[in-house]
């Protein structure tokens, strides 16, 4: 019995789901964002506290990024593979999960030019999937 109603609870779960939209990859960019000028603000006024805070906020967020329904459902097989190129999304994903790693790393040990030099990979990241899966 109580597997039938784990078994039903986890269909239940699934079925209502809800799927990520174009709304939330937007409020998700614009976290990102804020956390890209947390993490600046916190280089200018020399507080780790700042840079922790926002390079915490960008690793949370860059991971929910992925395809919208609409792309995901698109029938042509060369659209969808250039809109929903996953295998890229994740590489940048994970270069930016390090790269802030290594900025709090390298700004509480008082290198803040290093920090700075990872600050700048991952805004490259950033554009790399802009201009390559966005078209910008």
């Amino acid at each position: 019995m109580k597997k039938l109603v784990a078994v039903y609870v986890i269909i239940m779960t699934c079925g209502f789901a809800e799927e990520y939209t174009q709304a939330d990859r937007i409020f998700d960019m614009q976290k990102m964002a804020q956390a890209m000028q947390d993490i600046q603000s916190g280089f200018f006024y020399n507080n780790l506290d700042i840079v922790k805070a926002g390079a915490k906020d960008l690793k949370e967020t860059v991971v929910k990024i992925g395809p919208i329904k609409k792309e995901t459902e698109n029938k042509d097989v060369y659209e969808r593979w250039m809109t929903n190129n996953t295998a890229m999304t994740k590489r940048i994903q994970r270069k930016i999960a390090q790269n802030t790693d290594d900025i709090v790393a390298r700004f509480s040990a008082g290198d803040a030019t290093q920090a700075l030099q990872f600050y700048s990979k991952i805004s490259s990241e950033c554009m790399k999937c802009h201009v390559r899966l966005r078209k910008w």
